[in-house]
Parts: C-alpha cells; structure tokens; sequence
C-alpha cells in the first residue's frame, strides 16, 4: 500500500454549479479549512485520481492548486493560536 502524504487543495470556480460540484468532490477526500481550501491525506493514485476529476469538472477559466507537503512542511504549519494545525499522521479509528 503506498503511504499517505497531506495535500493542501485550493480552488477558485467562477460558475456556481461547478463551484459546488467541485467542493462535494473535496468534502469526499479530505477536510475543508476555509470556503476554497481543503487539507487532504492522499497515496500517490488518489492524487492522480483526484486531478483527473478536477480537470473533468471545471473549464480553464477555474483555477485550482494541489500542493504535496513533506512531513517537516506538515510539522511546522501553524494555527492562528500557535498550536500545530496538522498531525503528522492522523488519529486511527477501531471500527467496531
């Protein structure tokens, strides 16, 4: 299984529609953090998968960015508090 790296995801759509077409895909990926940027943990495919949607779902007048952060990116991003805005590797949950 290939390892899970964060992913800042941000966008820019200038139709409605298509704007929130693209924030349903986000919400099935990763975590909102503002009203255009997501936080994502995605393997190498889910990436690439995640891309292909995008491009299916907007026109070249939308912009949107994927930025793969490294594990010391991830440690020293920062809230507005001070405190680490992301885990290294997030909580595990027991489905029972």
């Amino acid at each position: 299984m290939s390892a899970r790296t964060w992913h800042l995801v941000c966008y820019d759509i200038r139709d409605d529609a298509r704007l929130r077409r693209v924030a349903r895909l986000l919400e099935g990926y990763g975590e909102r953090l503002q009203y255009s940027v997501f936080r994502c943990r995605l393997t190498p495919r889910e990436e690439e998968r995640l891309r292909w949607e995008l491009t299916r779902l907007t026109v070249p007048e939308d912009a949107w960015l994927i930025v793969p952060l490294c594990n010391v990116c991830v440690r020293r991003v920062r809230r507005h508090d001070g405190e680490a805005a992301w885990p290294p590797e997030p909580p595990a949950y027991v489905v029972l």
